[in-house]
């Protein structure tokens, strides 16, 4: 009886946090920044890691409360450790620019957490790990330009342009300037202002 009574609580209070940050959504879209910030913040503390993803977005961009890095770091590293991609990819980002601690240490943090969102189908991790890969001290090539290729067909177009570049001068991969064009081709199809330029070119 004791352990059904237990799950009734834990049932509970996981719909209360999905329906406070479903509320928090609705209002922030209605403009209401200030009740969305206090539903999400209810549904964080409670521990739900969407709604922390969501405060940490609120700190961030100063939506409904005052701008704060520092807790916006807080709560995307809460909702990172729970394994939500996108507030790894952010929480790797913070840990990278502002994080407190050794940069070696942060570095390494950050890597892993990128790594973690990029493995979960996470875009923008593969794409910054990508070019991460690429511009680093050490260049990791075939690295990058696996997670290049991994945003690229997520539909990331700037990720399908640097493809391109990697064909072109023979990064990571056999020089190979039809592919190059192919791949140029496909990222300015999609919008892309550098592609367009480099066909041109």
């Amino acid at each position: 009886l004791e352990e059904a009574a237990f799950q009734l609580q834990q049932i509970f209070r996981i719909d209360i946090s999905i329906a406070l940050n479903i509320l928090g959504i609705e209002s922030m879209r209605a403009g209401h920044c200030q009740v969305a910030f206090t539903c999400f913040k209810l549904a964080a503390d409670r521990g739900y890691s969407k709604a922390q993803f969501n405060v940490g977005l609120c700190y961030e961009h100063g939506r409904g409360t005052e701008k704060d890095l520092e807790k916006a770091g807080f709560y995307y590293c809460q909702a990172a450790s729970s394994r939500h991609p996108m507030a790894q990819y952010r929480y790797a980002r913070y840990l990278l620019q502002h994080g407190p601690g050794s940069l070696q240490d942060r570095h390494h943090k950050a890597v892993a957490l990128l790594e973690q969102a990029a493995g979960a189908g996470n875009t923008e991790a593969q794409a910054y790990l990508g070019v991460f890969y690429m511009r680093g001290l050490q260049p990791q090539e075939k690295r990058g330009l696996k997670y290049l290729l991994q945003a690229a067909n997520s539909g990331d177009a700037q990720s399908r342009y640097h493809v391109g570049v990697c064909y072109e001068q023979g990064l990571g991969v056999q020089q190979n300037l039809a592919e190059a064009l192919r791949h140029y081709q496909r990222s300015a199809a999609a919008g892309n202002r550098q592609a367009r330029e480099r066909l041109r070119a």
